[in-house]
């Protein structure tokens, strides 16, 4: 990972560099993120995987970190993007998955969770032992989530010298929701007080030492804090950095730490720009790509119907929202609305739980005849521009074939200049590369 220990000691020099995250399964979402870096000529990109999404068990994905790291690769290669300037992060991994058993349980398969993940090549990791299990006290003392931490990272170490490669970077902290998403309305965010973040840090190190991983601790690129941002079903909390001034200087004795920012989508362009200025370099974003995936398809939907007609369209939207309906598990602790508003939130809540449902086999049945159709009957562009303005423009300016695929990641990449923006000092969310993207 000497991409990241070099962004990280440019962003220390005084750069205004960053790095963004995509966490995505998604083939769509992660082949539009690669199209993405090679239209911006980005150096390397990083795709993150949640310990919920991908884990031995296989997560709600299905897939294994082998699987993922396979998948990854399959989509870079599609893209032409070479598999060097692809970097592999495991989110949150730790113990989250298995709550419901007692911490020495759970922390067995942490153990196998982190060793799978590093074994496949995974290289960014963040360390999060934060959530209390069957037996433990809520909250945990910071004690125990360091020791945790320290006995997954030592794993990790003990796993890369077997396999080799590149040695492990590290993220640390994790003052933010669970991983997936806040669950409820949120009210105003308290920005993580510098002691407290100073305190993790200073916990961790001592730890490292007294666990014999004291090696490790200059590969220890970020960690986890609250600078003030988070969105719920409806709503955004915005980045004020002038609530944040002293969180961030807080890191500026810390050599080869920066922030790392969770749960920035929907984040304005200027919000996002200001973070990473802020010494907020590492920017994490999930639902914000994943609900701009959705825009698209529901926008599809909409063009096929207005272009072929009702008789012969998919009804895509329909049946997702069907399948929705019938299998609530991914959604009922969440969603707590009936009748219209329901509806509504489980096609527009900005924590975008459809986002779960896209691998069903009658919804991507849908979405294959809702392809099929709109390739063999290309729609006018006055259409596009209707419905996927950042698409027709993207098809305009750079002659792209009138696919659906490309449709849909044309509206993606739009979400993602955002964060390009905000990571390339030389880049202004003013400038015409930016308006014109």
């Amino acid at each position: 990972m000497k991409a990241m220990l070099d962004l990280v000691a440019r962003h220390k020099a005084g750069e205004a560099c960053g790095i963004y995250s995509v966490c995505s399964a998604h083939p769509l979402v992660i082949s539009a993120t690669f199209r993405h870096a090679l239209k911006k000529g980005a150096e390397v990109t990083l795709i993150e995987a949640t310990c919920n999404q991908v884990n031995q068990d296989g997560g709600y994905t299905g897939m294994t970190p082998e699987v993922f790291r396979n998948f990854v690769y399959a989509l870079a290669d599609k893209a032409g993007l070479v598999r060097e300037r692809v970097l592999l992060g495991g989110d949150h991994l730790g113990p989250n998955p298995w709550t419901n058993m007692s911490a020495e349980e759970a922390m067995k398969k942490a153990d196998v969770l982190i060793e799978q993940y590093v074994a496949a090549g995974f290289r960014k990791i963040h360390a999060d032992c934060s959530m209390s299990c069957a037996d433990d006290p809520v909250p945990l003392p910071e004690e125990t989530i360091a020791r945790r931490a320290a006995r997954l990272i030592a794993i990790a170490e003990a796993t890369q010298k077997r396999v080799g490669g590149e040695p492990c970077v590290y993220v640390i902290g994790t003052e933010v929701p669970v991983p997936g998403g806040a669950a409820e309305d949120l009210p105003e965010l308290e920005v993580t007080h510098p002691e407290a973040a100073l305190n993790t840090v200073e916990t961790h190190r001592r730890i490292f030492a007294e666990a014999g991983i004291a090696d490790a601790w200059p590969r220890v690129v970020g960690t986890v804090v609250q600078p003030g941002v988070e969105f719920d079903h409806h709503k955004v909390i915005d980045y004020d950095r002038t609530k944040a001034v002293a969180l961030s200087r807080a890191l500026n004795d810390q050599a080869n730490l920066v922030f790392e920012a969770h749960s920035t989508d929907y984040q304005t362009p200027e919000a996002l720009k200001a973070l990473v200025e802020d010494h907020f370099a590492i920017l994490k974003v999930g639902p914000g790509v994943t609900f701009a995936l959705r825009e698209a398809y529901w926008a599809l939907d909409a063009i096929e119907r207005e272009w072929l007609g009702e008789a012969k369209a998919s009804q895509f939207r329909k049946v997702a929202i069907e399948r929705m309906t019938a299998e609530p598990r991914n959604w009922a602790k969440y969603y707590h609305s009936t009748g219209d508003a329901l509806k509504f939130d489980l096609q527009y809540s900005l924590s975008d739980r459809i986002r779960y449902y896209w691998p069903d086999a009658l919804i991507t049945a849908a979405q294959e005849v809702m392809f099929d159709n709109l390739a063999d009957n290309p729609p006018p562009l006055a259409l596009i521009s209707q419905y996927l303005p950042f698409a027709y423009a993207a098809v305009r300016s750079e002659g792209l074939p009138l696919d659906p695929s490309n449709l849909v990641m044309a509206h993606i990449g739009a979400a993602l200049d955002a964060y390009y923006i905000a990571c390339t000092p030389e880049a202004s969310v003013t400038s015409p590369e930016f308006i014109d993207a």
